[in-house]
């Protein structure tokens, strides 16, 4: 099996330009948009001259399908409001590539997939989530976007195009390919990385309720701010969580609401995101019991309410061992000594697989460890050593 360098690079690029943003390699692509149904469109093109039978499912997920059981390979094409070039992309255009090289060798049959909104615009990688069944397909109607928009609208703008669901039975196992989107890779000089696991996700909202006052007249000893109970909270979490947490765990406030968010009002009310993420489920529900006691301990000391929201959860989830083996094995012959076992920190549709069949994935270096952002890259030497070692990898399967 050899894959065609120029071709997969050629592919690649024009991949990108299905919602190029007009500032460096940089894509707007979202979920159901005009630019992501065009680039299926094309993709489904493609997959149809590599002799792939098309399918969309309904979600709007693209498949091409080979005969009979096979190996299926891809991601997602959908991209972040503001996203890179490769998120996702890679992984798709790598698979089409490995299909047709594939053939081209007379074996063995490799079904590709793009998944439909992984980048969340309704969820969590939504379109996987509903086909393996980690999303209840029935509920998937009214889920709504940042704007309001149903899921059930959004994808009304797919037309005829979508279809029945396709048989998860039809496929023996799943890789993915992607860029890592952290430095580690970069920053060690390293071209490949396995995936070990997939850290699981915990993320609630948390509410501190104090007194809304006139910041001239409350002195501040009197003060119920809601600000300074988020502050409080944030510097005695990182301390507290200290001797539980390893180097690769990361937890993040990432979305503040303050009220009434004037220049001369004490703040009444702070709403924010508590997220946290580990490969160990045991160790992310020590981190919530130590967030639940931290977010009371500073509600008592300085005399708000607090109110402690729903949790969102996805569980780790571990990759295939002999898969990864055999990833490990082709890493070493095209790249020996550059590659590394690791985990991933970013949630991929392979999580979701991974609980429905035989799973694994393949990381490039990002550069400076940048991704969500259009400035998103990949050196393309490494592009192409890491469709290479998927390439051998599937051949050894």
């Amino acid at each position: 099996m050899q894959v065609n360098a120029a071709r997969f690079l050629e592919d690649l690029h024009r991949l990108r330009m299905f919602g190029a943003s007009g500032v460096g390699k940089g894509v707007v692509r979202p979920a159901y948009s005009e630019a992501d149904i065009a680039a299926r469109d094309w993709l489904a093109e493609q997959m149809t001259a590599a002799g792939l039978q098309v399918r969309f499912d309904p979600m709007g997920s693209l498949f091409g399908l080979a005969e009979g059981r096979s190996l299926l390979l891809g991601s997602h094409s959908d991209s972040q409001p503001e996203g890179g070039w490769l998120d996702g992309a890679l992984g798709v255009v790598a698979a089409l590539e490995v299909a047709r090289a594939a053939q081209e060798a007379g074996g063995p049959a490799i079904s590709v997939v793009s998944f439909q909104d992984e980048e969340g615009r309704f969820g969590v990688t939504t379109g996987s989530a509903a086909w393996a069944g980690a999303l209840d397909r029935d509920a998937v109607d009214g889920l709504r976007d940042r704007d309001g928009v149903t899921l059930d609208a959004a994808r009304g703008a797919m037309g005829a195009r979508l279809g029945c669901w396709v048989d998860l039975a039809r496929f023996s196992r799943f890789l993915e390919m992607h860029i890592e989107q952290g430095p580690a890779l970069h920053a060690a000089g390293q071209v490949v990385g396995v995936v070990e696991a997939i850290v699981g996700i915990r993320d609630m909202v948390i509410t501190f309720e104090g007194q809304q006052n006139h910041a001239g007249t409350t002195p501040m000893a009197l003060r119920r701010d809601a600000f300074q109970a988020l502050s409080a909270f944030n510097t005695r979490l990182n301390d507290r969580l200290r001797n539980i947490v390893t180097p690769d765990t990361v937890w993040t406030i990432g979305h503040v609401a303050l009220h009434p968010n004037a220049h001369s009002i004490v703040p009444g009310q702070v709403r924010f995101s508590m997220q946290w993420r580990d490969g160990d489920a045991a160790r992310l529900a020590r981190m919530e019991a130590v967030i639940r006691e931290t977010a009371d301990d500073v509600a008592q000391g300085l005399g708000v309410g607090v109110q402690l929201g729903e949790i969102f959860a996805v569980d780790p989830a571990a990759m295939d061992p002999d898969l990864c083996r055999a990833l490990e094995h082709a890493a070493e012959a095209e790249v020996p000594g550059r590659w590394r076992r690791m985990p991933s920190g970013a949630l991929h549709d392979a999580s979701n697989l991974a609980r429905r069949m035989p799973t694994a994935m393949l990381f490039v270096p990002s550069i400076n460890g940048i991704s969500h952002d259009f400035a998103e890259d990949t050196d393309e030497s490494d592009l192409v050593a890491g469709v290479q070692v998927l390439a051998r990898a599937v051949a050894a399967l």
